[in-house]
This record gives C-alpha cells, structure tokens and sequence, in this order.
C-alpha cells in the first residue's frame, strides 16, 4: 500500500512507545506472544492422587467453610491451570480460553472487527496499549502505545485477565466504545471513545522520500511476505538510491515463516536466527536466497516497540553488517511459545525456545542496541517531528 506524507506524520505519532511490556498481547486481539508454533493435541498424563492430596485438602475446606459464592468448576479449573503456570515466572507461558484461542487463528490471517491496537500487560501487571494500527479508530481517536488502560466503558479492569478485557474492548463494526487511560506526563486519566470497525491489517506500506525508498512493516502476518515483495517491486521501478526499512512498533507475528522471509528479501545469504532450546541445542535458520534488496544502501529504524520477528530481521541485517540500525534499543521479546490445543478446545502456550541473532546474540530481555541511537521524545510527538526517519534519510544521503 503506497502512503502519503501525512500518513508517514501520523505514523510518527504512533511510534512513541514509553512502558515497557512483557508477555502475551492481543490484537484487542493478539500480539507480542506471536512468536508461535502450532503442536499436536497432546496425551494427558496422569499423576498420582498423593501429588495434589494437599491441593483437595485446602479446596475442601474451602468448599464448606467459604461464606461467598463459590466458582462454577471450569471457572476453578483455569484458575487453578493460571496459578500453577505463574509459578514458572514465564508472562509468555500461558493458558488462553477457547474463544479468544480460536480468534487468534483468525486474527493472524490479518482482519477481524475492533478499535486497531494490540493490548498487552506491562511488568507492572497493567493493562496497557502496545501499539495502535496505522490509520485504525484507535489512532484516529488519538490513543498511543503506553497509553495504561483503567476502565473499558464502566468496568475497571486492572488486574482483570489479559483476554478479558481484549473482550470488552473487541466489538462489531459500527458499536462505540470507552476507554479511560492513564498517560505519562499527563497528570489526570484521559476518556477516548472509539467507533470500532473492520480492521484490515495492511502490514506493509511503502513510498518514496526524495530518491529514497520507505518501507514501513507494521506486523508480521500470513500476509506480509507478499506485501513486501510487490513493495519491493515497486520501488525498484523508481530507481530510489537507498532504502529505509521501518520496524519501529512492530510487535512481532508468525515465527519463523514471516521472519525468514523478510529477512531474506535483504540478505544473500548466511544464517538469520538461531532458536535454542532448553538443552542448549541450537537450530540455525538460513536465507534461502532470490531477496529483491540485497545491494542496496539499507537502514532499519527500530524503537522500544520493535519486538519478536522485528528484532530477528534487524538482528540479522546488523549482524551481518547488511544495514545500520537507527532508533532506540529494541524490546527484547525473543522466546518462541508452542500452542497446544487442549481438550475443551482452550490454548496453552509454552516458552519453547529462546532466540539468537546469526552472532549469537541472546535476543531476550537484551534487545538490540541501534548503531545510530536517536530518541523519540514527547516534544517530537506534539510538534510532529520524527529524528529517527530524518537521521535515516540524512544517513543515506550522506553515508554518515
């Protein structure tokens, strides 16, 4: 999708991100937890009554003595199922109701109804907005990523679950919704209401600025492989003398379909990412060649929001000195979650594997620091300005 100038302004607008994220995240719907891989349905095992004799003991008495209302059995169960897998101290390692597990599938697919914006949880345990999407209702009505959600419509949901409140906020075409947030810098909660409609994620966008080619990727989805290749296409046919790739709040997406594909349309060959597992076994993922920009003068912009396939993508380019990184240090977000559909139809995911750039380079909760680091700050945001693409196009322009 080719974009204007003022769309490249308002993308500007959204690439701020100022808390910092752990875990799953739903496209109000999924997100940052898209580093996924689908497993077959599995075996239950069964455990001997000894192990959770005291686990019936403390829920018997409970049962009799309890004053309140007590939880209907499958409301228990995945209680029960949540408690025991924070204990693994793994916000990616997680138990997904069925509903929201088969809305994932769909959402991967690139198109569902909503406000636009992918929601997440923060080290605080908030709700907050990871990122809203190019042009959604969401940034239409002004919400940015960090912004910390309070209430949706009357209900407060702090320390509701993750998809619940994707729930609340989730909704048909045409229907309102509210959102009473919590902004830094801003010394009162703020009220946006939101006109949800399709969203239809576009995950690639490209133009040219001055004989030089931008291409910004927003998510990595089943789509984005051949978006990015017709952009490439395109601007090859303007004859651009350099190219800008913009992961800058791009939260991640299907690993490792997207990742290796993006990646290879800039390199020519060598290894992208390595995923180890917990013996230490590495697995090398390598370009399989045929890339549509493999010579031309290339910078990557990345931010805080650049997590997941983004950071495998600018880790390879910078690791194999294809490009230079500008920006801010990246999220750090590299461990891969397999689904596991279990029996009433809910998803669990497991942290699998950790991620390594071709250096070797732990991904996870490191991130990558940019050969260029250049801050977005407020005063950036209010006056419109974006440092990160004018240093890039000055990098290219000026090879320093």
């Amino acid at each position: 999708m080719r974009i204007s100038t003022k769309t490249i302004a308002i993308i500007a607008l959204a690439v701020l991100v100022s808390t910092a994220l752990v875990g799953t995240s739903f496209l109000a719907g999924f997100g940052i937890g898209w580093f996924v891989l689908r497993a077959p349905q599995p075996t239950p095992v069964a455990r001997g009554p000894e192990e959770f004799e005291l686990f019936w003991e403390t829920w018997e008495i409970v049962e009799q003595e309890f004053y309140g209302e007590l939880p209907a059995p499958q409301e228990f169960t995945d209680s029960a199922i949540r408690g025991a897998l924070s204990s693994l101290d793994d916000p990616a390692t997680i138990l997904v109701k069925p509903k929201a597990a088969a809305d994932q599938m769909i959402e991967l697919k690139g198109t569902y109804e909503g406000i636009g914006a992918l929601v997440g949880v923060d080290k605080e345990e908030r709700i907050v907005i990871v990122a809203p999407f190019d042009g959604s209702p969401a940034i239409q009505a002004g919400i940015m990523a960090g912004d910390v959600i309070l209430k949706v419509d009357d209900t407060m949901v702090t320390g509701m679950p993750l998809e619940d409140v994707v729930r609340l906020i989730r909704g048909p075409k045409g229907t309102k919704v509210q959102l009473t947030v919590l902004r830094e810098g801003e010394p009162d909660s703020l009220v946006f209401e939101i006109t949800r409609d399709r969203v239809e994620l576009v995950t690639v966008a490209w133009r040219v600025i001055d004989t030089i080619g931008y291409v910004r990727i927003a998510l990595f989805s089943e789509r984005t492989s051949g978006e990015l290749e017709k952009a490439l296409r395109e601007l090859r046919e303007e004859e651009i003398e350099g190219l800008i790739l913009d992961l800058r709040n791009n939260p991640g997406g299907i690993f490792p379909s997207a990742a290796i594909e993006v990646a290879g349309q800039f390199l020519e060959e060598g290894i992208i990412v390595y995923e180890r597992d917990k013996d230490g076994q590495k697995k090398p993922y390598s370009v399989k060649g045929g890339g549509l920009a493999t010579e031309i003068p290339l910078v990557v912009l990345v931010n805080k929001g650049s997590a997941s396939n983004s950071e495998v993508v600018a880790g390879a380019i910078q690791d194999h000195t294809r490009g230079v990184l500008i920006g801010e240090k990246t999220f750090g977000k590299g461990s891969v979650q397999r689904i596991h559909e279990l029996s009433d139809g809910s998803g669990l995911y497991v942290t699998t594997t950790t991620l390594l750039t071709p250096n070797r380079h732990p991904i996870h909760e490191e991130g990558l620091t940019p050969d260029i680091e250049v801050p977005f700050t407020k005063q950036d945001v209010e006056a419109q300005r974006d440092p990160q693409l004018e240093r890039a196009l000055e990098y290219l322009k000026t090879g320093r």
